[in-house]
Formats: structure tokens, sequence, C-alpha cells
């Protein structure tokens, strides 16, 4: 998956878990680019595909912020998080896991929600060595 992708899947999961409100302001491109060892132009084409979906709003010189709009509306139309969800799939059925171990898989993740993850003053993620937990590489 692309990394860009994966920025954007992680922010709608951290928006559909309530780690991110809405008016929760989003780290700037630079910032988060640096974190995760990306080039700003894959930050800047998935807070886009945000944008273009609702999910954040963008303001000159105010930064991006999470939309205001009700928890669990950001994702349930989104083409982009059904074709995210179907690559982890076409990814394991790649990696030789048969299809009821992907289903296994996936009905354990619906009924186990992400567990809020994030410093104590933000509710950013923060990073660790090995990238924020929405970006595997």
């Amino acid at each position: 998956m692309p990394p860009f992708e994966q920025i954007r899947a992680g922010i709608s999961a951290f928006v559909d878990a309530g780690v991110l409100a809405p008016g929760d302001r989003l780290p700037s491109v630079r910032a988060l680019a640096a974190d995760l060892g990306v080039a700003p132009n894959t930050v800047v084409r998935a807070y886009r595909e945000l944008e273009s979906a609702g999910a954040v709003r963008t303001a000159r010189g105010k930064g991006t912020v999470v939309a205001d709009r009700p928890r669990g509306a950001l994702t349930a139309d989104d083409d982009g998080t059904a074709r995210t969800l179907e690559a982890a799939v076409h990814s394991a059925l790649a990696a030789g896991w048969d299809r009821e171990r992907v289903q296994r898989v996936v009905e354990a993740a619906l009924v186990s929600p992400p567990a809020p993850v994030g410093r104590k003053d933000t509710p950013w993620p923060s990073t660790s060595p090995s990238g924020p937990s929405f970006c595997s590489g």
C-alpha cells in the first residue's frame, strides 16, 4: 500500500476511533513528513484526499483540522477505505494466508476497535522508531 494511502487510512481510523475529534489540528505537512520519514508531497497527497472526502479542512495559515462531521461518517462512503481494505486482503492472500484466516482476522478486528494511542497532551499519535501505528513503512 502506498505511504500516502497508509497515512490517509490511519488518520481516518483515528477519527473513527475517537482519537482525533472534530476541530483537532493535524500536524503540519513538514512535521508529519519528518516524523514519518517521507517526502512532504506524500503527506500533502494524503491531506488532499482526506479533504476531498470531507474528513478534514485546511485553512491557509491555520493548518489542517478534523472536519465537523459525525463520528463514523468519515469512512462510511469513502472509496479509499474500501481500496485500503481490499489491498490488505490481497496482501494477506499473496502472503499465503487462506480465506478462513483472513476472515478470522477481519472478524476479530471488528469486535475489538483500535485503542486510542497518543501523548497525554495531544490526541495526535506519538511516534516510535518504527513509525506511528498507522504507517507500516
